[in-house]
């Protein structure tokens, strides 16, 4: 039995799941705190491992804690901190394959200062940050949460590079990181530049999921 013998059931939320795309490239327009607050809450209520007792009641156990940056003057030193990084990635890429390394540095090249290739200069940046061993629960609250925000109008792009902060005392201090905790993401969010380049979003084409169906005799 192949995936080719069905039909997918749409309805709003799947459709939003499909549309969901990393966008690179934002408008300057500020999120309203609401839309923000709502986004982090989608991610509050992913599933995670684990229960903990709470006076009388039994609650989930929430690995997660989150980190808003709308600061211009900590964003430059997230900036400051991340993107040597992100140069010596590159230029590891000139020989592994040269036309994706031609096109991002063309991309790096046409950038206005200052450059920011690894948290895009969305107008907001999410440090999802959790316990070491919760690494799935906390992978979750990510997924709901650049769901939630392609529901509400928004792109968002998880941003690798940008968790590299650690060598950074003054943005460790920020962040308050704590022995056991690493960030998951971080996650950028704020209003696509409809004018932007192609390079600016990706969601590249999926295949057909591969499905193995154990039945009933």
């Amino acid at each position: 039995m192949s995936s080719d013998e069905f039909n997918m059931i749409m309805n709003p939320v799947i459709e939003v799941i499909l549309k969901r795309q990393s966008i690179r490239s934002y408008d300057a327009r500020p999120i309203p705190k609401d839309v923000i607050y709502t986004i982090i809450e989608a991610g509050n209520q992913a599933p995670s491992r684990g229960r903990v007792s709470e006076g009388s009641n039994e609650i989930l156990f929430q690995p997660w804690r989150f980190v808003v940056v709308e600061d211009q003057e900590f964003r430059h030193k997230l900036v400051q901190t991340t993107l040597p990084i992100w140069k010596k990635s590159t230029e590891a890429m000139k020989e592994i394959n040269p036309e994706m390394y031609e096109n991002i540095m063309m991309q790096f090249d046409s950038m206005e200062e200052p450059k920011d290739m690894v948290y895009h200069s969305a107008p907001v940046i999410i440090f999802v940050i959790g316990l070491a061993d919760f690494a799935v629960s906390c992978a979750l609250a990510c997924e709901n949460i650049m769901v939630a925000a392609t529901s509400l109008g928004l792109g968002s792009c998880y941003v690798g590079f940008g968790a590299m902060v650690t060598g950074n005392a003054e943005v460790v201090e920020a962040l308050e990181l704590a022995e056991g905790e690493r960030i998951y993401g971080p996650i950028v969010l704020g209003y696509p530049d409809e004018e932007s380049s192609a390079l600016a979003s990706f969601r590249p084409t999926k295949k057909k999921p591969k499905i193995k169906w154990i039945k009933e005799q």
